[in-house]
């Protein structure tokens, strides 16, 4: 059987059967065109049903034609390479106004006993050094990571995942590659990829290039909900170690690798990788470790470290009057990072506020949980003590 794509077709992917959480064998797909479309934010849901929470993440992308110039002797930021968050933070406070609620990581729709959490983002400028690199493998697992790793930091089980894939030539081969890494990011946090849409746009991106997104929805009982509510003055903050940038800052990055004159397949100094290799390290699916620690009690809240950095994510599960402080060197800041901000010149507050600096996941934990947590399940896993909840907003490095 073949098929004629022409100007703007459209080829929606779903699956013909319902995939259990645990049934990861290969699914059939078809074409579909009746697949719903949902909007960034779920501002199409009624903001004023009971309980009902909503989320929204900005992810602004600069145009590089437009981006400012400055001397090799500045000190980078992301508001120079084109990223403003200042004005990211802004466009949620407006919408704010009109979806009452908003802010959190995940969205969150009354079931019954239970929550429905959703997420939706793509991977950003990642996408451009997939394009550099070559490596499409891991594109997806990056992905399916953004939203999953933030509706789990509700609670709740990640149960499906969609994704959109679009380009203005379909690569075959190509799209293989990457939706063979969305398999694999579902497999990691133990969803079924429900389905999706591939579209085919001529003349809507540069030949070869293509866009992601994708949103996951998962379940919580009402009363399991993680919320922040319960965070008081002296609770630990317990950090989680990421792979690299994850899917964060890489404008940021690209305006670094421009100034610094190394390319992607030079050796990170220090490290036996390439840089493109370092960069493109794929995303930590957080989702198992971390509903095997919410079942043994003690968490209060969970901060995912991605756009705002630790200056910007953590205070968002934190109740009015409380901030943080962090000890800088609880934990070993990855090679990758320091390379960064030597290249870049970048001060320490535009790192924090940018990057995860290595650690992914903050917990915000009873001090009871903290000792068990940080015991590392026997060396399962590694955690750090980062710092503490104090009195006062904000957040301060010591």
């Amino acid at each position: 059987m073949s098929a004629t794509f022409g100007v703007n077709t459209e080829l929606s992917r779903c699956v013909l059967r319902l995939i259990g959480p645990s049934d990861h064998s290969p699914s059939p797909i078809q074409r579909h065109s009746t697949l719903p479309r949902f909007y960034n934010g779920f501002l199409s849901l009624s903001a004023a049903s009971e309980n009902l929470k909503v989320t929204r993440r900005t992810r602004i992308s600069p145009r590089l034609h437009s981006m400012p110039t400055n001397s090799s002797s500045d000190s980078l930021t992301y508001k120079d390479a084109g990223v403003d968050i200042d004005a990211g933070s802004e466009l949620v406070r407006r919408i704010a106004k009109m979806a009452p609620g908003i802010g959190g990581f995940g969205g969150l729709f009354p079931l019954g006993d239970s929550y429905l959490v959703a997420g939706t983002d793509g991977v950003g400028t990642k996408l451009k050094l997939a394009f550099e690199t070559g490596i499409h493998e891991t594109i997806g697992i990056d992905l399916v990571a953004m939203s999953v790793n933030d509706i789990v930091t509700s609670g709740a089980k990640p149960l499906f995942f969609l994704d959109y894939f679009a380009t203005s030539h379909l690569d075959v081969d190509l799209a293989e590659k990457v939706i063979k890494g969305i398999v694999d990011g579902c497999q990691q946090s133990d969803c079924a990829l429900l389905g999706g849409e591939t579209a085919e746009m001529p003349d809507f991106y540069a030949d070869g290039e293509y866009d992601l997104s994708g949103f996951a929805v998962g379940i919580v009982k009402r009363d399991s909900v993680i919320n922040g509510n319960d965070i008081v003055a002296g609770d630990v903050l317990v950090g989680l170690p990421s792979s690299g940038v994850h899917s964060n800052g890489f404008s940021l990055v690209r305006r670094v690798l421009a100034r610094s004159g190394f390319s992607l397949k030079d050796k990170l100094p220090g490290e036996d990788v390439s840089l493109g290799e370092a960069l493109m390290a794929p995303t930590v699916i957080y989702v198992k470790q971390l509903l095997g620690l919410i079942s043994k009690g003690g968490i209060k809240g969970i901060a995912h470290i991605t756009g705002g950095g630790f200056t910007d994510n953590i205070p968002r599960v934190f109740p009015k009057g409380l901030g943080a402080v962090i000890h800088k060197n609880s934990w070993e800041v990855p090679t990758l990072f320091k390379w960064i901000q030597e290249a870049g010149k970048i001060e320490d507050a535009e790192m924090r506020r940018t990057f995860n600096m290595g650690i992914g996941m903050v917990l915000v934990v009873s001090q009871e949980a903290s000792n068990r947590i940080l015991e590392g399940g026997g060396g399962a896993y590694k955690a750090y003590h980062i710092g503490e909840v104090v009195s006062g907003e904000g957040v301060s490095y010591h």
